[in-house]
């Protein structure tokens, strides 16, 4: 995207960009946990890990740490993969192996900077022997200066990290280079405090779900220029002013 913009550059033109993010999902202390563990790991899988706004950096205080890492657990344990062309509720391979590739050797360093692992890991899920298909996998006890809570992983691979209160949520979910998305699950009070200052452009609240008539892009490297609404129009048009003299 950025070599797009580049080459863009030369004959002035307007290049809108979408490049990805480490989007945050915020469980604040209000929030039910098994909703957000719920909701948070439902946007992650889905397309096998392979969105922009997966949510793949579950925030959670620290004292629920523990309880929200065994829901988790259990939700990735029993995910099934299989062939996407059969009937049933699974997981597809992601997209060729320079991806596979990629995610497993991101899986290898999150074990190798000291992330616990929970369930999955490297290789292919048990009974699958070829394609690009990649275990569930969730990390526990992740900072956020790890390898895994930095890179987009574009695959099902989510990261707990834990949090002693709510300003130090707000600065690990804006501790990133990226600004897509972020997802936060609280009740409406804690809601109101914190979605205005989650530097992204665009927060799911609650389970909430993008619209095609919301605008849709991010701050920071997460690209420039919106999609969807009269946001996304409004990228298509020149303004022109005309200006008469007064009678």
């Amino acid at each position: 995207g950025v070599l797009v913009a580049k080459n863009a550059a030369d004959t002035v033109k307007r290049v809108h960009q979408e490049l990805g993010g480490k989007s945050p999902s915020v469980m604040l202390e209000s929030a039910d946990p098994a909703a957000a563990v719920k909701g948070t790991l439902f946007n992650v899988l889905m397309n096998s890990g392979q969105s922009c706004i997966a949510p793949a950096r579950l925030l959670v205080p620290e004292s629920q740490a523990a309880e929200v890492t065994a829901i988790a657990a259990q939700v990735m344990q029993a995910t099934q993969t299989g062939d996407p062309a059969e009937e049933g509720r699974h997981l597809g391979p992601v997209v060729n192996k320079a991806q596979w590739d990629k995610i497993q050797g991101l899986i290898a360093k999150g074990m190798a900077e000291g992330a616990k692992l929970e369930t999955g890991g490297p290789g292919r899920p048990d009974g699958i022997e070829t394609g690009y298909f990649v275990k569930p996998t969730l990390f526990s006890g992740v900072t956020n200066d790890m390898t895994i809570a930095r890179e987009e992983i574009f695959g099902p691979v989510v990261t707990i990290i834990p949090y002693k209160d709510e300003e130090e949520a707000i600065r690990i979910a804006n501790d990133t280079d990226y600004g897509l998305s972020a997802v936060l699950f609280g009740d409406a009070e804690g809601v109101r405090r914190v979605a205005p200052r989650l530097r992204a452009g665009m927060v799911y609240v609650n389970g909430g779900q993008p619209s095609p008539d919301l605008p849709f892009g991010g701050y920071k490297q997460s690209g420039n220029g919106r999609e969807h609404g009269k946001f996304g129009l409004a990228e298509f048009m020149e303004v022109k002013s005309l200006v008469n003299a007064l009678a």
